[in-house]
């Protein structure tokens, strides 16, 4: 039979024609298939993904566990009139109960980190009886109506007003800080102190929630230091705000521990999840109190959408949670991620240009400057670092703000092996070294 696969001039072109562009430049590769810690494109590249796809592939591709479910579940039961439950669903909803700490029992299964997001501003709003939301200047927590108005990384200008009520806080950035001590390091009490000045001179009395991720992604791999969210949350009590903490790239075992919040002693009012509960399927939750899910029922809290608790991606999230388990995949994260940091440190010592170099567990953050000194960025260095990391078989994900260096966000699989985390850092030295010489 004849060969009737596109050629490559025939799918750039077809691209090109008919495809919406909706964000950055496609990466120029045609990917045929992936498996593991890497994808393999047409023209027989491997390339090694330390993004896990988008940042939630936690598990690698096609992992044989997903594979499996997806396979059994779709024959037998995989999408539902949305009232109606299944045996997954529930299963699902009672083990992320069962992993978190008191109150959160409560479970909405949904299908991105914006939708869960959406729902959460939504009760929290419903519940408070009020409107307003606070998040950090460089948050991302998705590209729906209140989820992008919540959003200040990207994405503000040229849509017209966004919802009322939106405020941003500075974020506690200690490699650029804006507060400081006498000694010159961040001092992030001040830092929250001031923020709410502003927020409170500028709200018309109806603060109803902080929406905050632990560890800003987007923003730039940025973890606020320790003590920070306990100070915040104080600051939300005092106002009668609740807490929603964004756990789509941090939850389920990425940072070495099941919750990134773990290491803060918090616990949220509202919790979101998404990316990583799926394993790169489009699985997300929110979990609640008892009390507030109660609260909101009886002021007819309505979110009921068309793949609201759907048991094919439940079930997928059961089998996550069994790997995740079974594999001991949080000391897994934190035995890679000291790996991977020594790693990044070795680079360092042989590159100035590396300024920073941050994160927890499996998700990393390495800060390019042209001047150590200074902090200078240059987005053209951190351009031809990714071109040239790229060229070499390694696909990275830079983060270029205003005001910050380029921002290697690095999320290996947990399931990835110390030998692909010291390919993927070969790679990045070798591209580094090259990019730098061309300067």
């Amino acid at each position: 039979m004849p060969d009737l696969t596109p050629q490559p001039d025939a799918f750039w072109n077809d691209a090109a024609r008919h495809l919406v562009r909706y964000g950055s430049a496609f990466t120029p590769e045609i990917v045929e298939r992936a498996a593991g810690s890497f994808v393999f494109t047409a023209d027989g590249r491997k390339i090694l993904d330390f993004t896990s796809g988008q940042m939630s592939a936690i598990l690698g591709h096609s992992h044989p566990r997903i594979v499996e479910t997806v396979q059994r579940q779709v024959a037998t039961l995989d999408h539902l009139y949305s009232g109606m439950l299944s045996r997954p669903v529930v299963d699902l909803a009672r083990r992320l109960a069962d992993s978190l700490p008191e109150p959160l029992s409560k479970v909405l299964l949904l299908t991105t980190g914006a939708e869960s997001n959406e729902a959460a501003i939504r009760m929290a709003k419903l519940v408070t009886g009020k409107h307003e939301i606070v998040s950090f200047a460089r948050s991302w927590h998705g590209m729906t109506q209140a989820a992008a108005s919540a959003t200040y990384s990207a994405g503000r200008k040229g849509y017209g007003p966004a919802v009322p009520g939106n405020f941003a806080i500075p974020v506690p950035n200690s490699y650029r800080p804006d507060f400081t001590t006498a000694d010159g390091s961040l001092d992030w009490q001040r830092q929250l102190d001031f923020a709410f000045d502003l927020i409170d001179a500028q709200s018309t009395g109806s603060l109803a929630a902080c929406l905050l991720e632990p560890i800003l992604s987007s923003g730039g791999i940025i973890e606020p230091p320790p003590g920070y969210f306990a100070a915040l949350q104080r600051k939300c009590r005092e106002r009668g705000m609740l807490l929603i903490l964004d756990e789509a790239q941090t939850g389920l075992c990425r940072t070495g521990t099941w919750y990134a919040f773990e290491r803060d002693g918090v616990v949220p009012d509202i919790l979101t999840l998404s990316k990583t509960l799926g394993a790169g399927l489009p699985l997300a939750a929110v979990v609640t109190s008892a009390e507030i899910e109660q609260t909101a029922y009886e002021r007819g809290f309505l979110f009921f959408t068309t793949h609201v608790s759907d048991p094919l991606v439940a079930a997928v999230g059961n089998t996550v949670l069994d790997v995740l388990i079974e594999d001991k995949l949080d000391q897994r994260a934190r035995d890679l991620g000291a790996y991977l940091r020594k790693g990044l440190e070795s680079i360092a010592e042989r590159h100035a240009v590396v300024g920073d170099i941050r994160g927890r567990g499996l998700l990393a953050g390495v800060e390019l400057v042209v001047d150590r000194a200074t902090k200078q960025s240059s987005d053209a260095l951190g351009a031809r670092v990714t071109q040239r990391c790229l060229e070499l078989g390694l696909h990275m994900n830079i983060v270029q703000l205003p005001g910050m260096g380029g921002v290697f966000r690095i999320a290996p699989p947990l399931t990835a092996t110390e030998q692909e985390l010291e390919l993927g850092l070969t790679m990045l030295d070798e591209a580094i070294g090259d990019a730098c010489a061309t300067l």
